[in-house]
């Protein structure tokens, strides 16, 4: 794969990984959605999706990584690191853009995020603080606590993707060592999916389940420019948490792959 093709398939697989997942959050949190208040299994389905779509959608121009401890992992366990920071530049570009899509397709309930006069405090119609709709807010902020979360959840993540990786039928494209016209199944990217899934209802209570510094930092980012009303704040005194757990997740988990298989 060529450099140009990996920043192609990761900024087009990210970008549609957050509109569908920050959209997912817009549509439970925002006032005048009709999905409000729909729930925690909404969102964690709806990250789901939202894997399937931007992995399925990157994988035949960059394998559809669409996150940094994924290709950390991968290339803990292949020491092959020379398009590690294609990669990497391609999600935070990615990222950056399905958020600011997000933020469009949700522009009307957006700019209706202001306090209409005689509202009463504390009652549903008060303006609602955007932050979560990008990006990961910790249940408790403790900061040790929250950092083991993500690398824990991040490893539960990426050691099972490149377990995954060992079954080449089950993956997308021609089978390596196998006569021309024999692909695999494909199957791998729903797999990851579900994971996913499961990911966000076992161990998203506590942070979020950021488990991708790119999904976290570039939303984190376009959050603190654009302009919405009473959006509240970007909470940069966390971002290192999302960011760093991962990162240390995605490394544990190449190294553990190494020495088990």
């Amino acid at each position: 794969m060529s450099n140009g093709d990996i920043f192609v398939g990761e900024v087009i697989g990210t970008a549609i990984l957050i509109l569908f997942g920050a959209g997912v959050c817009a549509a439970v949190t925002l006032r005048f959605s009709k999905a409000r208040a729909s729930g925690w299994i909404v969102i964690a389905f709806g990250w789901g999706f939202a894997v399937l779509a931007g992995a399925y959608t990157a994988a035949p121009l960059s394998g559809g990584h669409l996150n940094p401890a994924v290709t950390l992992g991968i290339a803990v366990d292949t020491e092959v690191w020379d398009k590690v920071w294609v990669y990497l530049l391609g999600q935070l570009v990615g990222a950056m853009l399905g958020a600011v899509l997000a933020y469009l397709v949700y522009l009307a309930q957006f700019q209706a995020n202001v306090r209409k006069e005689g509202t009463t405090e504390g009652t549903g119609d008060e303006p609602t603080p955007t932050l979560g709709i990008f990006s990961t807010i910790p249940e408790v902020r403790n900061p040790v606590a929250n950092l083991v979360t993500e690398i824990i959840a991040t490893i539960a993540l990426v050691l099972p993707i490149l377990a995954f990786g060992r079954n080449t039928g089950i993956g997308i494209g021609q089978i390596p060592g196998e006569e021309a016209g024999i692909y695999g199944s494909g199957i791998s990217v729903l797999l990851v999916s579900f994971l996913v899934v499961g990911i966000g209802l076992s161990l998203g209570g506590p942070t979020g389940y950021a488990i991708n510094p790119a999904r976290d930092l570039g939303p984190r980012i376009v959050h603190t420019f654009l302009p919405i009303p009473n959006k509240g704040t970007s909470d940069w005194g966390y971002a290192w948490i999302p960011v760093v757990g991962p990162l240390v997740g995605g490394v544990l988990a190449g190294l553990v792959y190494n020495a088990a298989f």
